[in-house]
């Protein structure tokens, strides 16, 4: 009888799969899974330890890079934090451009999922069709913060600004041409032999195991638990919003590509609603303590000009507390937990980020698989290692 022996081989942490410097560590017995090591922290910038010593302002674009695929929800997720410290009331205008801005970003990281999930297993021609539908959103953050990647649009008490005129004929024309676009991704994939062969029946983890280790988002949903933090524990005003929440039943990777998919179309009929719902009206809290005052009092008066130069120098004092707030990111639930002790900068922040924890489940869904299942097992997690090493 022949001897076998279990081989340690490493995969990354520049392997083009693994979706940033991700370093795995893969024990095979010949080509199968034995375990699976990640090995993390080739991207770590400090993000929490750096928010101790910046103002809450100053704070804010260190969370744009983060999950950099969703710069806006990470903001969001940020700013309602400290607004809860704060106890700000935000304008309903600003509310609803949150949300749409928030669902673009979803849109944004579901479609680049989809490409590189597909890229990685073969199927190039989404990947391009994906991008140019993907290009839109990032013209939409163009448009109205100046920035197309790391955009920063939300401010405590409200948004930065307001969005220009064209800004709901762009948004509208979108979400009504994408779901045409998602039946021919479907069309292209879904019932193709080669993706079903290479995603039906693989990265199988059950809903027990998923809650168990704490995964949330689109992973959690494909393992056919019903939980979605806007609708569940509603914020920013997600109550007011009619949409379905999918879940998968056989708990695989075709699954969750499943779910992420009907999760877009949902997000075009939550963006249409909003879009319905915008009504002119301010787009910042009556907060001078906090807010920004308007470019014309900085542009033509010395007190508009001095309250500019102090809330962008010093920051503005936040009330002594402790609060943690969690959103319903485009991976899952990025939750943050921040301390203040009465003065312009946090005392502590701490980050929940979705990828971070759902990257734990790569063991339990890869065991007993085959060595090229896991590229499909990683793709299908959809982590951002911007995110894991913040």
């Amino acid at each position: 009888m022949a001897n076998t022996e279990i081989m340690t081989v490493n995969m990354g942490p520049q392997h083009p799969s693994t979706h940033g410097v991700l370093q795995l560590v893969v024990e095979l017995d010949g080509e199968t899974i034995v375990k699976v090591d990640p090995v993390i922290g080739y991207l770590h910038r400090g993000v929490e330890k750096l928010s101790e010593y910046r103002t809450y302002h100053q704070t804010l674009p260190l969370t744009d890079r983060m999950d950099y695929l969703a710069p806006m929800s990470n903001n969001l997720g940020y700013i309602l934090t400290v607004e809860k410290l704060l106890g700000i009331e935000v304008p309903e205008r600003a509310r609803v451009i949150r949300v749409i801005m928030a669902e673009m970003a979803r849109l944004q990281s579901h479609l680049v999922w989809l490409a590189t999930h597909a890229l990685d297993i073969g199927a190039m021609t989404v990947f391009i069709y994906a991008f140019r539908e993907r290009e839109v959103v990032m013209e939409t953050y163009e448009l109205i913060s100046g920035a197309r990647m790391t955009s920063n649009f939300f401010r405590a008490g409200g948004l930065s600004q307001d969005v220009p005129p064209e800004f709901e004929k762009k948004v509208r024309g979108f979400v009504a041409s994408l779901p045409g676009y998602i039946d021919t991704y479907e069309g292209l994939l879904t019932n193709n032999p080669i993706w079903r062969k290479r995603i039906v029946g693989n990265g199988v983890i059950s809903a027990e195991d998923a809650t168990d280790i704490g995964i949330t988002g689109p992973a959690l949903r494909g393992s056919g638990v019903d939980f979605d933090l806007r609708r569940d524990i509603p914020y920013s005003g997600y109550e007011r919003y009619t949409f379905a929440v999918p879940t998968g039943k056989n708990c695989d990777s075709f699954d969750r590509y499943q779910v992420r998919l009907i999760e877009m179309r949902e997000s075009c009929k939550i963006i249409e609603q909003a879009l319905n719902e915008l009504q002119p009206g301010p787009v910042l809290a009556d907060a001078p303590q906090v807010c920004y005052p308007p470019k014309e009092s900085v542009y033509n008066s010395i007190e508009g000009l001095i309250h500019h130069f102090k809330i962008a120098s010093e920051g503005y004092p936040v009330p002594e507390g402790e609060v943690f707030l969690s959103i319903e990111n485009p991976k899952g639930e990025l939750g943050y937990y921040i301390v203040s002790d009465g003065g312009h900068k946090p005392y502590r922040m701490r980050v929940r980020p979705p990828s971070f924890v759902n990257l734990q489940a790569i063991e339990k869904m890869s065991k007993g698989a085959m060595i090229s299942d896991l590229v499909a097992v990683i793709g299908t997690l959809d982590v951002v290692l911007g995110e894991i090493d913040r």
